[in-house]
C-alpha cells in the first residue's frame, strides 16, 4: 500500500493590528531606550511583557518567528516518530 504524503496545513497569518495587546500602561515608560531586537530604529518608549524596550512590530515579528520555529520542530519530531 503506497504511503500518502500529507500536506502541511496553512498557518493563519496574524491580523494587521498584530497579536499582542499593548494597551496597558505598563507597556510604556517615560524614558526611551534602544529596541532590544537591535532593529536600528529610533529608541522606543514601549516595553515588552518582560519590561525590556521593544517596538511592537519587532516584538511581534520575533514572536512570529519563534512560533514558526516551535511548530517546525514539533512537526519534524512528529514525523520522525511515525
Amino acid at each position: 500500500m503506497p504511503r500518502h504524503r500529507r500536506t502541511k496545513p496553512e498557518r493563519p497569518k496574524p491580523p494587521p493590528s498584530g497579536v499582542l495587546d499593548w494597551s496597558s500602561s505598563r507597556h510604556w515608560k517615560r524614558k526611551a531606550l534602544p529596541c532590544r531586537y537591535q532593529c536600528g530604529g529610533l529608541p522606543t518608549h514601549l516595553r515588552d511583557s518582560n519590561g525590556s524596550p521593544a517596538h511592537k512590530v519587532c516584538a511581534e515579528l520575533a514572536l512570529d518567528q519563534q512560533i514558526r520555529e516551535y511548530a517546525e520542530a514539533y512537526e519534524n519530531e512528529r514525523l520522525q516518530l511515525t
